[in-house]
């Protein structure tokens, strides 16, 4: 096989398997009912194990899209391609129902290389948000015939992908600055069913959909504090502009006198109805030589000042089924996270000396906000995950550069979202019943990143 052939083959694995893998959602959850569903991060194989810290975090043997600014250290001989995938059990208790569930996704897919001297060039193909979840509400007795019951059905699907272009820039030997450009496609669907357990009563539906195409800019900087010979700071920055979305979301409503047949059908459509939050991360990260590298990020989205349209609303009398794009349906999310990276020898000869053993947590204020009455809730939407890894090296040539690396984490992550039980709001005599949904994951993540050296130029003496 020659070696141009082996960089195409490459190439194309990169760029096309996500693709081919589309269809593995990789989530089932009711929690990604909720705004875009369940937001990504954007942590690579390297990082996944440091709880996704990111910000200080440079180095030309990885690529680091959740800050431009970090394209500019990549070798001038180097390209880097970087591969990842997840292997997930969910376990969900929502109102004292539980399930396990299993599933798995292909995270990213990423490539860079330097363009010319101090620039670096990436581009990346990964998720946004992911939507996936089926859930049924238990049977309610009718207050005027105690021989009908109700039974509330819920399904969504979809979510949101982008494809980045980036670019950094060190336009000072401590100082680099980067862009990332971003086309965010996707779409949702969620479905409402109301049926009775009667042939004589119609049940009724709604289908919410909406495509989403759109763009992001994002702005990032890197800081670099020389400590001592070997000792670094790095402080690092990045800032998004949220924006409206020039699409259009619609709620069909129908009545259905069998599970298929359809007496009557109703459409409203809401122009304009989405918008992105301004977001700003920063962190700082201390790399002591080759050995220990130690970080910790905070990042905010002002998502509570977007107007989003909701799935089903109440107005303040308790009225059911208002539909229009609306403020503070979403929270504010911030997250909290830090990690560390030890490598015991990065020269030795022993496999074990040289592999880079990973540990991180976090902590996070969700988005996610399942108390669509308006009423106030006892406890916050909270997430945070535990996580642990190592960094294997494949093979011994050239420890520096042209060594492929195998990255695996093992990551727990539980969330808690509090939320009124829809019947109690139903029912404008009862007293709203609070409750909560509960999520734990357990996740494998494993990345491939191959470094090869493309522009090395032989000379012939």
């Amino acid at each position: 096989m020659t070696h141009t052939l082996k960089k195409l083959i490459i190439l194309s694995g990169i760029f096309l398997a996500p693709l081919f893998a589309n269809a593995q959602n990789g989530v089932n959850s009711p929690y990604s009912r909720y705004g875009f569903g369940l937001l990504s991060d954007r942590s690579m194989g390297f990082n996944k194990a440091m709880g996704g810290v990111s910000q200080g975090f440079r180095n030309g043997q990885e690529i680091n899209v959740a800050n431009p600014a970090s394209y500019s250290s990549v070798d001038s001989l180097t390209a880097l391609f970087d591969l990842g995938l997840t292997l997930q059990n969910g376990n969900y208790n929502m109102g004292g129902l539980k399930q396990n569930i299993r599933n798995s996704s292909f995270d990213y897919a990423a490539y860079a290389f330097r363009a010319t001297k101090g620039v670096g060039i990436a581009v990346a193909l990964l998720p946004f948000s992911k939507i996936k979840y089926s859930f049924a509400s238990n049977s309610q007795t009718l207050e005027n015939n105690a021989n009908i019951t109700s039974t509330y059905s819920y399904n969504g699907d979809g979510g949101l992908r982008q494809i980045m272009l980036g670019a950094g820039w060190q336009i000072l030997k401590p100082l680099s600055i980067g862009l990332n450009v971003s086309y965010l496609w996707g779409e949702y669907e969620h479905n409402m069913v109301m049926s009775y357990n009667s042939t004589s009563a119609f049940s009724l539906k709604r289908a919410y959909t909406a495509n989403i195409s759109t763009y992001t800019i994002e702005a990032g900087a890197q800081y670099t504090i020389a400590l001592s010979s070997k000792d670094k700071l790095t402080v690092g920055a990045t800032a998004m502009l949220g924006h409206k979305i020039h699409n259009n979301a619609y709620r069909t409503t129908s009545t259905l006198s069998s599970s298929t047949t359809v007496e009557a059908s109703s459409c409203d459509t809401l122009r304009n109805a989405f918008q992105l939050p301004h977001t700003l991360a920063v962190g700082v990260t201390y790399y002591k030589g080759n050995n220990l590298r130690a970080g910790i990020d905070f990042e905010f989205q002002r998502w509570k000042h977007v107007h989003f349209p909701v799935t089903e609303n109440y107005d303040t009398q308790h009225t059911y089924g208002y539909y229009n794009p609306t403020y503070n349906v979403l929270n504010n999310r911030w997250k909290l996270a830090a990690g560390a990276e030890y490598t015991p020898d990065i020269l030795a000869r022993s496999l074990f000396q040289r592999m880079r053993y990973k540990v991180g947590a976090y902590y996070s204020h969700s988005y996610a906000n399942a108390n669509e009455s308006g009423l106030t809730t006892s406890k916050k939407p909270t997430e945070f995950g535990l996580s642990a890894g190592v960094s294997i090296p494949i093979t011994n040539r050239n420890l520096f550069y042209s060594s492929p690396k195998i990255n695996v984490t093992l990551s727990w992550i539980h969330t808690n979202i509090p939320y009124y039980t829809n019947s109690s709001l139903l029912d404008k005599t009862a007293t709203p019943v609070e409750s909560t949904l509960k999520e734990n994951y357990l996740r494998l993540s494993v990345g491939i990143t191959f470094s090869e050296r493309w522009f090395y130029k032989w000379k012939v003496q």
